[in-house]
């Protein structure tokens, strides 16, 4: 039983460790990309006949607080409006649907080519919702915005152009934070969101490797669409699987890291649970429904390849983080009542070198949006322990999700609820899409805080204190998550 566990444990250890060497290369990358300046060829627009027809998508589902601020952002954008077509593709089946139908009315009295289209059932839920506008969209490029995100008048001004070079398939932006200081959970997911934005966006991008489509705050080409075999729903992440199957196509996909585009972050952990869900499992079920095309390429060179894997097994790693979690009170006891393994305990270092690892990665990230100094520094170090510590929190509830992307478990697409706090104010708790059902995953939780708890009074018994750091942030982290599960505060 020593030996298993021990296997176990050590395996999980090295899959950590890997995965941050793919991430420290990703690092190397992006240091090496902001050497280089950038040489692409544009339309330009001061000529008429280069600018095209753009179909701008907005999928929507229930987005009673959100929508109006969407479409008057849409409103503003700086684009000519005889190029321009809008669909609301508008899934809803509350009274959000009459608000949308006025909005787009007096948007179109106003010279605007919008429509609110409507369908019969939600088949497909957000790729069935985009197929469908797409087969009757008129644009040559189609812009994605998802309810919660703001465009900027110049978003069409400064992704468009990009589409001159005939292999670009898609032109996606970095996400920005309109509530990043909400709170310690807003904090911690844009301190997340941030690296993926910066390091990984361009870490790949700038090496050909490939990347992802971030499902809104982006412009793809119909044809790229149509080519790799338009929209499909049976991921979670139909935005991570076109993008794979597009760049298998040989399509090629534009980063920019200068362009953001802002959105709200969810401010309840119900809201955050429900969209980090979906992500991790449909990250599992693209690595499952991809890998086997992706190693068996005959186009994309190995290095692309290892990425890719490495890309696709991303919230693979919240299974691997909590086993090596879960294993580590054991292995405390294995190592002081059996000292003949106490030689494979070194194994552990692993862990500290990919904390390291994953510690210089996340640096380089925040101070791209912070700056630099020696309180930025600080502060950048309470935030990177606040955000792992959260991180491993929410490792069971996302080792669910990753397992039944896994094993082919179907499940329905949970849309994330949008609160527009600035609206809201302090009676986000209005919001009647909230959820507030505790699951077995929850309590499950609770539990894990205990044992956390246990492995930190075992340090002291056994006088042995490597884990003590470990254990004291996992039983903070389960107790966090446990708590505002409970509560339902923000």
């Amino acid at each position: 039983m020593a030996i298993a566990l021990i296997t176990i444990y050590i395996l999980a250890l090295s899959l950590i460790f890997i995965y941050s060497l793919g991430q420290l290369n990703l690092l190397f990358n992006y240091l090496e990309a902001q050497k280089k300046p950038a040489e692409d060829e544009c339309f330009d627009f001061s000529r008429p006949g280069e600018v095209p027809l753009v179909t701008l998508q907005l999928p929507l589902y229930n987005e009673l607080y959100v929508v109006e601020r969407l479409l008057e952002a849409v409103e503003q954008l700086d684009y000519p409006r005889e190029k321009l077509e809008i669909q609301v593709l508008d899934d809803s089946t509350d009274e959000s649907v009459e608000i949308t139908a006025a909005l787009v009315s007096r948007i179109k009295g106003k010279g605007f080519h919008i429509e609110q289209i409507r369908r019969k059932d939600r088949k497909g839920f957000k790729a069935g919702a985009l197929k469908e506008g797409l087969a009757i969209a008129r644009g040559e490029f189609i812009a994605i915005f998802d309810a919660d995100f703001i465009p900027q008048p110049d978003f069409l001004q400064k992704t468009v152009p990009y589409f001159k070079n005939q292999k670009i398939g898609v032109v996606q932006t970095r996400w920005g934070h309109t509530n990043r200081d909400y709170s310690v959970l807003t904090k911690s997911q844009a301190f997340a969101l941030d690296a993926h934005f910066t390091i990984e966006q361009v870490g790949r991008n700038s090496k050909n490797h490939f990347i992802n489509f971030n499902g809104t705050a982006g412009v793809w080409r119909k044809a790229c669409i149509n080519d790799a075999g338009n929209w499909q729903s049976d991921t979670l992440t139909e935005d991570l699987d076109l993008s794979y199957r597009s760049q298998l196509k040989g399509w090629q996909f534009k980063y920019l890291e200068d362009v953001e585009t802002p959105a709200e972050l969810p401010i309840v952990i119900g809201a955050a649970r429900s969209q980090q869900f979906r992500w991790n499992k449909g990250g599992a079920e693209n690595f499952r429904k991809m890998k086997t095309k992706l190693l068996l390429s005959k186009e994309v060179p190995f290095k692309t390849k290892i990425h890719g894997i490495l890309h696709l097994l991303n919230s693979t790693m919240f299974l691997s983080i909590f086993v090596v979690a879960v294993l580590s009170i054991p292995m405390l006891y294995i190592k002081f009542y059996q000292p003949e393994f106490r030689l494979l305990f070194q194994a552990s270092g692993i862990f500290v070198l990919s904390t390291l690892i994953f510690y210089i990665y996340y640096w380089f990230a925040y101070r791209k949006m912070h700056g630099t100094g020696f309180r930025i520094f600080m502060r950048y170090t309470r935030d990177f322990f606040t955000f792992f510590t959260i991180a491993m929190g929410l490792s069971l509830h996302n080792s669910v999700a990753v397992l039944e992307g896994h094993i082919g478990k179907k499940s329905a697409f949970v849309r994330t609820p949008k609160f527009n706090v600035g609206k809201l104010g302090e009676n986000w708790r209005q919001n009647k899409y909230v959820q507030y059902n505790l699951s077995v995953v929850n309590w499950l939780e609770g539990l894990l805080m205990l044992y956390f708890v246990f492995g930190i009074y075992s340090a002291f018994r056994l006088m042995d204190y490597g884990l003590l750091p470990f254990h004291l942030m996992l039983a903070i982290g389960f107790g966090f998550v446990f708590y505002k599960s409970l509560t339902c505060r923000v």
